[in-house]
């Protein structure tokens, strides 16, 4: 007897409840109803079913078959919890399930049909059915069952199931009356699909068992390929998916039937715009590279059209699918042409790198920690995300292109252009055509297609314009002309270019005295001078020179390919002792001079090793030679000179201080001096502990 358990969906489950009762093969273990239902079913509950509004109130592990009339989430939860499943049937499996019974029973008594209506029933089936007594022997084989076992039913009645086929779980079901549903069994070669189901004879006594099962050999087999087929057009779309190549692929119709994400990014058209439509559907100007594909059969390279609502421009090759020489349809590869402009365009930004020099140094590459050059630090690095308008100033040999490089490769046009200009280092008959450029014949020798000048260069980037001051005061108008207006004229045009350029000017000059002196324009000083950063001489910032020397040292060791390890006390004295008129520039000379001038397995650089060294207003200061002459003093005037350049300068300390009422800031300040450098000159003179 099959235990089953119903599921409400309104008058659907009545209809099949009142089918079940009169087969006595089924026993209705009770009705599971939405809540507040329960009051509905007077004519269920009459009948001594059981109808409750929780699946638990149901002894679900006594349930065979599930008639699921409607859709109870709850129920399902407790189905999908069951081990071994109940066999869940829909309306529709459920009714086609009841016919059968009640051809199989009707009345509920068993196999009670005439015999030749029975054969008729069961010789008539499509799927093997085995009808077995009690005891496990055959009574009955219909046709289809002889010709999946290979054995005539004659040879099979009254042998034991097992001895003709695989019986499975076949004992089980005559045992306990349990029904056993899609269990698959192998017979040589074959893959058998089994359901075993109890029998019952007049007033629901066991009577025996049906098998009925089919061939499912082709079948697993077709599931294998259809699998495989699955797994390999997963793995092909992923693979198109995946590319970056807008594609796009038509049947042999010319009907859209597969594109890409990337596709869509490009056209901006999605499937239900493309797929089994015309492949003109994406063009806006040109004529469809699928239908000549299609027309020709032969594929077709580097297409130019447009394509998409916005008219992109784009590059298309196509070329025919063909499967067994047959043509199948066509697949189109699109290339944004605005892609190819950018890379060209990026080609051309790195010839042009070639040509000018590009910013190659930061921040972290400003040697020193003395008070002035810091603060230079902070205003720049303040200023440097800012796109306002910057004055270096300082004398030669402090570092202003350093800075230059610094501000930019912080700001953030750190990927636009860079662009060094000396004003002094080019002639000012030429200075214009190569800052603004120039028109085809503008003047004698220019070239047919004019000339891009070096601010259109360094557009969306920086320009540094070292020695401002040379600019003749005619150039001085038109550069005047892009800080205010953004725009500069080519020379021999009258049509004005925007330019996007951001302007860092250098000077060593005295600027007020050249705008005092009408050398340069006033209107434009103010207009540079928007935020001017003063680089601090050497001689100001002496205690920054051990780091330097330090820094020097490692330079110099992997250009010169030398292995000098240390500095003598004595040369850092000495280089301290100079006032450097060059600055920074004049000690990396005087520093690479002193390690030339080394033996090559000499370690540590020595007072002898310096060059000499020369004071700005041209008195030699002489420290040694490179090699000293054996036996010949080569101290004596010179410690007489330095000693008296020592007490001029403790004298001069002294008197500071005195006048400064012992005030070390205003002292430092009427030297000239940073207040680290007065404490280390007041520290070495001890005129302080």
């Amino acid at each position: 007897m099959l235990r089953i358990a119903l599921l409400d969906g309104g008058e659907t489950v009545l209809d099949l409840i009142q089918r079940c009762l009169p087969l006595k093969v089924l026993k209705i273990i009770g009705v599971v109803v939405p809540s507040g239902k329960k009051a509905e079913y007077k004519t269920v509950l009459e009948a001594g079913i059981p109808v409750v509004e929780e699946p638990q109130a149901i002894p679900l592990e006594e349930v065979d078959l599930i008639f699921s009339a409607g859709n109870n989430t709850n129920w399902e939860k407790v189905n999908n919890s069951q081990k071994p499943k109940p066999l869940w049937l829909d309306k529709e499996r459920a009714l086609i399930f009841l016919d059968l019974l009640e051809k199989l029973a009707p009345g509920g008594e068993g196999l009670s049909l005439p015999p030749g209506e029975q054969e008729a029933i069961i010789d008539s089936c499509h799927d093997g059915i085995i009808i077995v007594d009690l005891g496990g022997k055959i009574k009955r084989l219909n046709p289809a069952a002889e010709k999946i076992l290979g054995i005539r039913a004659a040879e099979a009645v009254d042998k034991p199931a097992d001895a003709v086929f695989p019986a499975g779980s076949l004992q089980q079901t005559l045992q306990r009356g349990r029904p056993v549903f899609k269990e698959q069994q192998t017979l040589g070669q074959k893959t058998l699909l089994c359901n075993y189901i109890p029998l019952a004879a007049g007033r629901g006594a066991a009577a025996g068992a049906a098998v009925i099962f089919r061939d499912v050999t082709d079948l697993n087999k077709m599931t294998a390929e259809i699998a495989n087929l699955k797994e390999v057009q997963q793995l092909l779309k992923a693979i198109i998916n995946s590319t970056q190549d807008a594609i796009s692929v038509v049947n042999k119709e010319g009907k859209g039937i597969l594109i890409n994400p990337a596709y869509t990014r490009l056209t901006g058209l999605v499937e239900e715009d493309v797929l089994g439509k015309p492949p003109t559907v994406d063009i806006a100007e040109g004529e469809s590279m699928h239908l000549k594909v299609l027309e020709t059969g032969k594929p077709v390279h580097g297409a130019v059209m447009k394509v998409g609502p916005k008219k992109r421009e784009v590059l298309v090759n196509v070329a025919p699918i063909l499967v067994d020489k047959e043509l199948k349809g066509s697949v189109a590869v699109i290339h944004d042409i605005s892609e190819i402009k950018r890379l060209s365009d990026e080609l051309e930004r790195a010839k042009r790198r070639i040509r000018h020099l590009e910013a190659k140094y930061t921040f972290d590459d400003i040697i020193g920690n003395s008070y002035q050059l810091r603060l230079a630090v902070e205003q720049a690095k303040r200023v440097a995300d800012t796109p306002a308008t910057v004055l270096l100033r300082g004398e030669s040999g402090t570092g202003k292109e350093l800075f230059a490089h610094a501000i930019h490769n912080a700001s953030r046009r750190r990927k636009g252009q860079f662009i060094r200009v000396n004003c002094s280092a080019i002639a000012e008959s030429i200075l214009e055509s190569e800052l603004f450029g120039y028109e085809g014949g503008a003047f004698t020798g220019a070239r047919r297609g004019g000339k891009v000048g070096l601010f259109e260069e360094a557009n969306g980037g920086t320009i540094l314009l070292d020695e401002i001051v040379e600019i003749s005061p005619a150039l001085q108008a038109k550069l005047l002309r892009v800080l205010q207006e953004k725009e500069i004229l080519r020379v021999g045009s009258t049509r004005p270019i925007p330019v996007d350029v951001r302007i860092i000017a250098a000077t060593n000059a005295d600027l007020e005295k050249a705008v005092k002196n009408g050398l340069f324009r006033e209107d434009l000083y103010y207009r540079i001078n928007v935020v001017p950063i003063f680089i601090p001489p050497l001689r100001q910032r002496k205690e920054d020179i051990p780091e330097l020397v330090h820094y020097l040292l490692r330079k110099f060791n992997q250009e010169y390919g030398r292995n000098v390890e240390a500095v003598e006390p004595k040369v850092i004295e000495i280089l301290q002792d100079y006032d450097w008129p060059g600055n920074v520039r004049e000690l990396e000379n005087v520093f690479g001079r002193a390690m030339i001038n080394m033996r090559f397995n000499e370690k540590v650089m020595k007072a002898h090793h310096l060059p000499p060294l020369h004071q700005q207003w041209g008195e030699q200061y002489l420290v040694s030679n490179p090699v000293p002459s054996s036996g010949e003093n080569q101290t004596g005037t010179i410690e007489a000179l330095r000693v008296t350049l020592q007490r001029a300068e403790k004298e001069a300390l002294q008197r500071a201080l005195k006048n400064a009422g012992g005030n070390k800031t205003e002292a430092a300040r009427r030297l000239g001096i940073s207040i680290r450098s007065l404490y280390y000159k007041l520290t070495k003179y001890g005129i302080i502990n």
